[in-house]
């Protein structure tokens, strides 16, 4: 089979196109015949040399999450049929013709989504539902901040949230973002580059500060993240894109009862990941079947221009999610 190589941690170039078998499938897995598969953030940390994958993923072959059809099972009794489209979150190995993936993590196409539209949903729904819903306890009537909101996380949170009741704000990068981000269902989106999230998030809270933030930025944003956040907050931390270390004001934690968690999800198991998929199957994928939540693509790149893919990624001048297609 065809798949993008990481031939050594470096900048987009070292991705190469190179044949390599097709991988095996264990018992509790399927064989799938990728179509498209999307392009992510620690796509590119992986690339760098940055985020290294698990053991029992590929260890070259970027890419989290795919969309494709069933090629062959692991067991005669599996829910999965040669021939079912299905799209599959990974821990590695996506930017290929073939992958194997428990099947416990792939979950029907919904709707009439095509392939490069339900390649772009896994790694990011996954994500947000297990951060925002399972470990942050988000309700309806509650209100969220998110950090990104153009980026595939916060296209996600925003219809996710919006569409099971809650109020949700975001951060982005320039007007025309923010604009994008109000259509997308944001009650407001703030110009970080003109204006504090902190202050603004007083102004729009009338001074009670949202129930939860989702951040993806870290370090100097920690601290007005907790200023940001309601009696009884939630601070879900999923990425540390601007540092790891940060200030903390304990008092404020304290007067104010607040938790603060996050989590990576790559490293979890298979029953982990496939309880979420369970979860979004009964929740979410009803919504992405009737058009109230929908994927938001911003570009489509064949396999072989994955580099372009990434030089787009690390730009951060995209809206949406960038994949790549294999039809």
């Amino acid at each position: 089979m065809k798949a993008i190589i990481i031939t050594q941690p470096g900048g987009p170039e070292v991705l190469q196109l190179q044949e390599r078998p097709v991988p095996e499938y264990a018992k509790n897995e399927v064989l799938v015949k990728v179509m498209a598969a999307g392009v992510n953030r620690p796509d590119v940390y992986q690339r760098k040399g940055n985020y290294p994958p698990p053991a029992w993923a590929p260890q070259d072959i970027p890419g989290l999450e795919i969309a494709g059809v069933i090629e062959a099972t692991g067991t005669n009794g599996s829910r999965w049929n040669v021939g079912d489209k299905a799209c599959a979150l990974l821990s590695g190995g996506g930017y290929a013709e073939y992958a194997s993936v428990p099947e416990g993590q792939c979950l029907r196409i919904p709707g009439n989504l095509s392939f490069e539209e339900a390649a772009s949903l896994p790694e990011t729904f996954f994500t947000v539902w297990s951060n925002v819903f399972d470990r942050g306890q988000l309700k309806a009537h509650e209100s969220l901040l998110v950090h990104g909101g153009t980026s595939g996380i916060g296209v996600a949170a925003i219809q996710m949230a919006k569409a099971l009741g809650s109020t949700v704000y975001v951060t982005a990068g320039s007007e025309e973002k923010c604009k994008f981000c109000e259509a997308l269902g944001a009650a407001k989106a703030i110009n970080y580059k003109t204006e504090s999230f902190k202050d603004a998030v007083h102004q729009l809270t009338d001074g009670k500060g949202v129930s939860m933030v989702l951040d993806m930025v870290g370090g100097e944003y920690f601290s007005d993240n907790i200023h940001s956040l309601a009696e009884d907050g939630r601070l879900i931390q999923i990425s540390t894109m601007k540092g790891k270390d940060a200030q903390i004001d304990l008092s404020l934690v304290m007067r104010k009862r607040l938790t603060i968690t996050g989590s990576t999800l790559r490293s979890r198991d298979a029953t982990f990941k496939s309880a979420i998929a369970t979860k979004l199957e009964a929740n979410i994928w009803p919504l992405l079947a009737s058009g109230e939540i929908r994927p938001i693509i911003h570009s489509v790149f064949p396999l072989k221009d994955a580099a372009k893919a990434h030089e787009l990624m690390e730009s951060s001048d995209h809206s949406g999610k960038i994949v790549l297609s294999l039809e």
